[in-house]
């Protein structure tokens, strides 16, 4: 007889999450007709007695903003690439009770480049200075040989950076965001900002341009993604940095490898043409 193995994405908001898409889709492919993936509406405050709920049935969980410090203190280990950014986007609940916790966004970020052929790069920039900024000096960290310029608002940003960089081995510049249009004579730039910010910059994008990571999956194209393509340039989306982090959750939480990468990008990407 079967038992039913459940997992779920929890964060504030989390009604537009397209994780449930993207496992539920693995599950298909995979065969596990006995998983169940949802969605829960969960802030900091909620979070200590949601964990303490889970039972045995639960297999994983997937973490988005604002919990992903916050469930720190809630696990009984978590991995040195987690540990290297302060932050967990993945737990995975044990057969002898314990809670495991890991961070699949950096190497997701590092899978969505490989993906375009971009494994090693002379020098980067970084356009903004938050939580998806440090992750991407993580995996920069990796494949940058030289120096990663990022680009912010404020001098308390820009510490923030340079302290990130120091922490990850990564040697970091920062410049000022009026000068950001800079940032594209680098052969990889990674867009860490909010929707509508780098609008502004879609005019800047030079002749030959390098590789663009933009985080962003919703709306996309943006509208430097599309100036870049324009160009000539390779564009890796958000779409994909969620899918590649999501198939090393499913592989995690379920013990199946390799996950179904096309099948899931596929839901993605149907998902987010019938929004």
């Amino acid at each position: 007889m079967s038992t039913t193995r459940r997992a779920a994405v929890l964060g504030s908001p989390i009604a537009h999450s397209l994780s449930p898409v993207l496992h539920r889709a693995a599950y298909r492919e995979l065969g596990l007709g006995d998983w169940t993936y949802g969605r829960h509406e969960v802030d900091e405050a909620a979070l200590p007695a949601f964990m303490e709920r889970l039972d045995a049935t639960w297999a994983g969980l997937s973490l988005t903003m604002p919990l992903k410090r916050a469930v720190i203190p809630l696990l009984d280990e978590i991995t040195p690439t987690a540990a290297s950014v302060e932050a967990v986007n993945t737990v995975v609940l044990t057969g002898d009770g314990r809670r495991l916790g890991d961070n699949t966004d950096i190497p997701g970020m590092l899978a969505a480049l490989r993906e375009r052929g971009v494994e090693q790069v002379e020098r980067a920039s970084v356009l903004g200075a938050g939580a998806t900024a440090s992750s991407a000096l993580a995996a920069l960290a990796r494949i940058c040989t030289g120096e990663v310029t990022a680009y912010v608002r404020s001098d308390a940003r820009a510490a923030e950076m340079r302290g990130w960089g120091e922490r990850l081995g990564v040697p970091v510049r920062t410049a000022p965001w009026e000068d950001a249009a800079a940032a594209f004579e680098a052969p990889l730039t990674v867009a860490t900002t909010p929707a509508g910010t780098t609008d502004a910059l879609a005019a800047a994008v030079p002749a030959r341009p390098g590789t663009l990571f933009d985080v962003l999956y919703e709306p996309w194209p943006t509208a430097l993604a599309a100036a870049w393509a324009d160009r000539g340039g390779a564009v890796v989306g958000g779409l994909d940095l969620l899918v590649h982090q999501a198939v090393l959750q499913v592989e995690q939480m379920t013990g199946r490898s390799p996950a179904p990468l096309a099948a899931m990008r596929r839901a993605g990407e149907a998902a987010l043409a019938a929004r």
